[in-house]
């Protein structure tokens, strides 16, 4: 897990109408979709729902590589990912870890796991972001 990665990664959303897409990523079929309080169907988490669970498993498994690397493991870990709106974006993330491991042991975990962690790595520097049309 420590070891950089290089090239690249994509994923392919396809609009099916409303606020709904069909997401192919990682070999993976995956459904978007907004709540239906929002005007969407409800059939999927929405793009922000993906971004959080994004963030709070990848820092669970750079925890777990973490402890593994220390000889141990983390029994019933749990992450949480709490995100506050400010209008349009997420302005602010929260970890919430929870494991029955005592607290004096997790500490020396957190800093290392977060070095480790490629989502946490990437909203603490956001990458630029770039937009352009393809030729179909």
């Amino acid at each position: 897990m420590a070891d950089e990665r290089s090239g690249q990664n994509a994923a392919v959303a396809t609009w099916t109408g409303g606020w709904r897409c069909e997401v192919r990523a990682g070999g993976f079929d995956l459904v978007v979709d907004e709540p239906h309080t929002e005007g969407g169907t409800g059939t999927g988490p929405m793009p922000t729902d993906l971004l959080l669970a994004s963030l709070s498993s990848c820092y669970a498994l750079a925890l777990a590589w973490a402890a593994r690397k220390r000889g141990f493991e983390l029994p019933d870990l749990e992450v949480e990912a709490i995100g506050s709106y400010t209008g349009p974006r997420l302005s602010s993330f929260e970890l919430v870890v929870t494991t029955s491991l005592p607290t004096e042991r997790l500490q020396p975990l957190l800093e290392p796991a977060r070095r480790v962690c490629y989502v946490s790595n990437t909203l603490s520097r956001p990458p630029e972001i770039t937009v352009r049309v393809a030729d179909r």
